[in-house]
């Protein structure tokens, strides 16, 4: 029998850091995930607009589908100490036909809650995502790609070992490719 918002935790493991849980998405986030997606300090080197709930909705169901297809996905962050959702991290397989390609390539990406801006909480989850994935998949490299005026998260790629290898166009906007080997 299938329960709703039930994840299998054989499909999406369960991180845990000194603040955060890395966990599933469940059903109750979609209202907490969309009110990020309508804060321009959320959604500024994303979409550059506020998202409607039913692309926050698809964008959760494509985000668990990974698991599912891939064995590797996002997970949902929750702030430990007051059980409340506050961003994403993982990685993901989105076939965005760049050049240089990035297609079949895992593609690391986090977002997190303003409120939580510049306290070490993005740090904490790229560190569990990337551990577990160092540790879980086979792909000898990861790449991400970062909005060019998203200084934070350069330096925090940067940190864990992502390296600029290009700056192509997105969606006619420009981003900047970067890559690490795995470890």
């Amino acid at each position: 029998m299938h329960t709703p918002g039930f994840s299998s935790p054989a499909l999406v493991p369960e991180l845990h850091t000194e603040r955060l849980l890395l966990r599933a998405f469940r059903l109750e986030d979609l209202s907490e995930y969309s009110a990020l997606h309508q804060d321009p300090d959320f959604y500024r080197y994303l979409t550059k607009k506020p998202t409607p709930k039913e692309d926050n909705w698809r964008r959760i169901l494509t985000l668990m589908g990974h698991w599912a297809l891939l064995g590797y996905g996002y997970w949902a962050l929750e702030e430990r100490a007051t059980g409340r959702f506050c961003g994403t991290v993982g990685l993901a397989e989105y076939q965005r036909g760049l050049t240089p390609s990035i297609d079949n390539v895992p593609e690391a990406g986090w977002v997190l809650a303003p409120r939580l801006h510049g306290q070490g909480y993005a740090a904490e989850a790229v560190a569990a995502a990337l551990a577990w994935a160092d540790a879980h998949l086979a792909a000898p490299r990861t790449v991400c790609i970062i909005n060019p005026e998203n200084a934070p998260s350069l330096r925090l790629a940067a940190r864990f070992g992502y390296r600029e290898i290009a700056r192509p166009q997105y969606h006619d906007e420009p981003i900047v490719l970067l890559e690490r080997r795995g470890r």
